[in-house]
């Protein structure tokens, strides 16, 4: 190594079942503390990540990024490597890559897609991965209401806890059910997403889908921004953040 600090950008995945989210906490087991102890351990030297955004707990990555400063790695693959022999089972490293000094990962972030996963018979292979619902529902109508999801709005309506210095604007540009093999999934992206957003747009749509409201009633919930309002948030462990976009400039 030599004295040039330098930023990179990791890629990285992980089950989040047995976390409390990514997000560092006291007390509690969170991914930023695995890989943040996995780095040290490595580089002997003090490391701290700073991730793309948060994820609740119990909610998956099929990607995810984090960044930190360090002196020059000559060799990303080896440490790569390094990090999944280290890591335990349920997160794994794809990746490290040379940034420019000021990319952010969170904040050069173009967009971010989310998963949702619901299936209905007992199967367990999905245990887990996956959240079982036991009625009954629309379809169509679910979609129909998924539609008035799309474009810039004010989301506070979904939102777990109000941030009082953030706005509640998101640009949503995809909100679309989708059956794949066994299974319903939502998907959805936009430009950022408020905490408990996308599983309190689900709980909502489950409702439009077992008739507890009509598809157009989720306009008028959006409009109040209220969260009282809307569904009741679904379970954790149907939900993945599966894509997070930026521009290919900033990488070195």
């Amino acid at each position: 190594m030599t004295d040039i600090t330098q930023r990179y950008f990791m890629h990285f995945a992980y089950h989040g079942g047995n976390y409390h989210g990514w997000q560092f906490q006291k007390n509690a087991h969170s991914v930023q503390a695995e890989l943040e102890s996995a780095l040290q351990t490595i580089l002997r030297t003090e490391i701290r990540l700073v991730g793309a955004g948060r994820t609740d707990s119990g909610v998956h990555a099929r990607t995810m990024y984090a960044h930190f400063d360090e002196k020059e790695i000559t060799n990303t693959q080896k440490l790569t490597h390094q990090l999944n022999a280290l890591l335990p089972n349920d997160v794994s490293v794809f990746s490290i890559k040379p940034v420019k000094p000021d990319a952010h990962c969170r904040f050069d972030a173009i967009s971010r897609t989310y998963h949702y996963r619901l299936h209905f018979g007992k199967n367990p292979f999905l245990q887990g991965l996956s959240y079982r619902h036991y009625s009954k529902l629309d379809y169509d109508a679910m979609n129909r209401a998924a539609l008035l999801l799309h474009g810039q709005k004010n989301f506070r309506a979904f939102e777990k806890s109000r941030a009082q210095e953030n706005t509640g604007i998101c640009n949503v540009t995809e909100a679309e059910w989708k059956i794949v093999e066994d299974e319903w999934v939502f998907v959805i992206t936009a430009n950022r997403f408020l905490r408990n957003m996308v599983r309190a747009i689900v709980g909502t749509l489950l409702d439009v889908g077992m008739n507890k409201i009509q598809p157009e009633d989720v306009k008028t919930i959006i409009d109040s921004q209220n969260r009282t309002h809307a569904g009741t948030s679904v379970p954790a462990h149907g939900l993945y953040l599966v894509k997070v976009i930026y521009m290919d400039d900033i990488f070195i």
